[in-house]
């Protein structure tokens, strides 16, 4: 049981949305966001994570969401994702809201 919850918060901390927005590049999440299609055309460096989340599920179906796998109850993975990245968010608010001063959003669509 213990194996699996560490497998399941590095899984987790793999695709959470704020390592890919906070600890990742720019290029690298925009790469994502446009790999996955989705509709987003900027992210807001406070709560980046959560938005990124909520970009995801606001793609085209098919390939860009496909790798969220669905629990028995039809809840899609990334939504428990969201709860943790806002939580994360949350503890990193001084620095994204430096960042968003200094650089300002992440730009998807040009």
């Amino acid at each position: 049981m213990k194996t699996q919850v560490m497998l399941l918060a590095a899984l987790m901390l793999a695709g959470c949305g704020t390592f890919e927005t906070v600890v990742r590049s720019d290029e690298a999440a925009v790469k994502r966001l446009k790999e996955r299609k989705t509709y987003c055309g900027a992210v807001p460096r406070i709560y980046s994570g959560v938005t990124y989340d909520f970009c995801t599920l606001h793609a085209l179906p098919g390939p860009g969401i496909d790798e969220y796998q669905y629990d028995g109850a039809g809840t899609p993975v990334v939504l428990l994702d969201v709860v943790i990245s806002g939580v994360l968010d949350t503890m990193l608010l001084p620095y994204t809201i430096y960042r968003q001063q200094a650089d300002g959003s992440i730009i998807v669509a040009e």
